[in-house]
């Protein structure tokens, strides 16, 4: 995979992570999200996508500080801004999402992870309607293989139990920002590529 900026290596995480295990997470919000705001969301990514190649060195920065930890996928663009925070490439960002009709970078992010959230609850429905019973087989399955050690067995009941945490909140996206981001996930696939 090519250098990616820190946001689009998440996203990309995300996509990995929904290929192996079809989950994902959400949130309740008050402010319904239109149709103007995601379209503004996506153009936005795109035009971030362009900046790629001027943060390389963060890019690399941020790959050495990546504990390999699965993200908060609810607050998947909001953490990433409190870790660029202090980064010339914040103030650069501040100035797209502006730029594209948002207040502020806050309010960008905050976009950025209710669309995400809705489009993971989506790509879950749509591709693995079954995971949590898949996984919890494949849970039993770890626990029971007398080939593998304890430690190797934590290992992997960790990271179970972190994806079945991650489609447990997706199942709670609200159901209005879920219809308002599927006329849009064509869109949204293409950035991800």
């Amino acid at each position: 995979m090519p250098d990616q900026s820190p946001v689009f290596l998440r996203i990309a995480l995300i996509t990995t992570v929904m290929a192996l295990f079809g989950l994902f997470s959400a949130g309740s919000h008050a402010e319904s999200l239109s149709d103007q705001k995601i379209s503004s969301f996506i153009e936005s990514l795109k035009a971030a996508q362009k900046l790629e190649p001027e943060f390389e060195e963060l890019d690399d920065q941020m790959d050495a500080e990546d504990d390999g930890a699965m993200p908060d996928f609810s607050r998947l663009f909001s953490d990433s801004l409190d870790e660029l925070k202090g980064h010339e490439a914040y103030n650069r960002l501040d100035e797209l999402a502006r730029n594209h009709g948002f207040d502020n970078i806050e309010q960008w992010a905050a976009t950025g992870d209710r669309v995400y959230q809705a489009w993971m609850a989506i790509e879950m429905e749509q591709q693995s309607p079954g995971a949590r019973q898949e996984m919890n087989a494949a849970l039993a399955e770890i626990e029971n293989n007398p080939q593998m050690t304890a430690e190797q067995k934590a290992q992997m009941r960790a990271m179970m139990e972190s994806a079945m945490g991650a489609m447990e909140s997706a199942s709670n996206a609200p159901a209005g920002d879920v219809e308002a981001v599927r006329p849009h996930l064509d869109a949204l696939r293409a950035i991800s590529e």
